[in-house]
């Protein structure tokens, strides 16, 4: 059965493009506009006024800002809960080294809630005692499973290091140099949250059905795996390394052109015009590229889109520029998908919360386009 214009009046879209499903207060996608608010603040705000991600985070699962009190207690409890237990540890040296990182994070994460005795205790209170902790937890997973693939024990979390601060030194053994760990803290803000994406929609949908805060995370993860949503600033690296020199960019991008191929970082489902995260990346990228040795990532990056906007207008998304951001801090690049899930943590998080608060089933109806008047044969009529 072919759907037909009927079927699109009755609210029918593939991909749900342009549905309204849901109500929220935490982010703003304005796609005409190019513009993203978190809980009404321009998202340009918290990196001029040197935001950080536990501020943020803060904001998204309380409601408000956070006074100098607030935020000092909430980055307490966040570096008190970064520990991994020798439960998780034994996990991760049981999983094979080269697995997909983001299989690791997803498994672990199950893992986490099979040790928490608060597991199935749905109150928010409880909830933001469990999002606490697999926010601490993750970028210690994420470090802990690189450092043992690579034969390496893992480390013990810093007390006195921020969020994204002890996130590089738990992957290097290295004090973080101060630019870059700001770089990703950075990263960690404009990745926080956006409206009702593929895994936000995900968690929701799960937490839905009264599953636990851990199911939701979970989904969430899974639905962030794909090449379509989490792992398409992966890609974007991949594809610079593979130009390797700014000359070639143009060459480059032109072969995949006269192909019809997708150029990895460019276009978005909601922004028409520009995507506000990308611009802001791309000033970070020549920030801390410029005069180091990842310098040509930035230049190589910036002649792509030159081509690109000449050739074929489509503007960069968040990917493009925040793969050379990632990759200059240190970040090995099959872990870029897993850091996107360190970030965008925050966001699922509340939007669980927000969830529960208001819940209702998610379970949309279907457009059936099958087979009709069919009848069953036995088996032995059957050719």
């Amino acid at each position: 059965m072919a759907i037909t214009e009927s079927d699109k009046e009755k609210g029918y879209s593939k991909g749900l493009e342009g549905v309204v499903a849901g109500e929220t207060t935490l982010s703003l996608v304005d796609g005409e506009g190019g513009r993203l608010f978190y809980e009404g603040i321009p998202i340009g705000d918290f990196i001029a006024g040197n935001s950080t991600f536990e501020e943020v985070t803060y904001l998204f699962w309380f409601g408000k800002l956070p006074n100098r009190s607030e935020l000092s207690s909430f980055s307490n409890e966040l570096t008190a809960n970064r520990a991994l237990s020798g439960e998780l540890l034994s996990f991760l040296s049981a999983v094979p080294k080269k697995c997909h990182p983001m299989a690791m994070l997803r498994s672990a994460v199950s893992c986490l809630a099979l040790y928490d005795p608060e597991a199935e205790d749905n109150s928010r209170e409880a909830n933001l005692r469990k999002g606490t902790r697999i926010l601490a937890k993750l970028p210690t997973l994420v470090a802990a499973f690189d450092r043992i693939r690579n034969g390496k024990a893992p480390l013990v979390p810093k007390k006195d290091l921020s969020h994204a601060s002890n996130f590089l030194y738990l992957l290097s053994e290295k004090s973080p140099d101060p630019k870059f760990a700001k770089a990703l803290d950075q990263y960690l803000i404009l990745l926080a949250d956006h409206g009702y994406n593929a895994s936000t929609f995900a968690a929701r949908v799960t937490v839905s059905t009264l599953s636990d805060i851990y199911s939701g995370v979970v989904s969430a993860i899974g639905t962030l795996k794909g090449d379509l949503h989490g792992s398409a600033n992966q890609r974007v690296m991949e594809m610079l390394i593979a130009i390797g020199e700014e000359s070639k960019a143009e060459a480059y991008v032109k072969n995949l052109l006269s192909q019809k191929k997708k150029i990895m970082g460019f276009g978005h489902r909601i922004y028409k015009n520009q995507d506000p995260r990308a611009l802001i990346f791309r000033e970070i990228s020549r920030q801390i590229c410029r005069g180091t040795k990842f310098e040509k990532w930035s230049k190589i990056s910036e002649a792509i889109e030159a081509v690109v906007e000449r050739e074929k207008p489509i503007p960069p998304n968040v990917d493009f520029y925040s793969a050379s951001v990632l990759y200059a801090v240190g970040i090995p690049i099959d872990l870029f998908p897993t850091i996107f899930s360190v970030s965008r943590v925050a966001g699922w998080v509340a939007h669980i919360l927000e969830q529960q608060k208001d819940n209702r089933l998610i379970r949309p109806e279907v457009l059936y386009t099958g087979a009709q008047n069919q009848r069953y044969l036995p088996l032995d009529a059957r050719k």
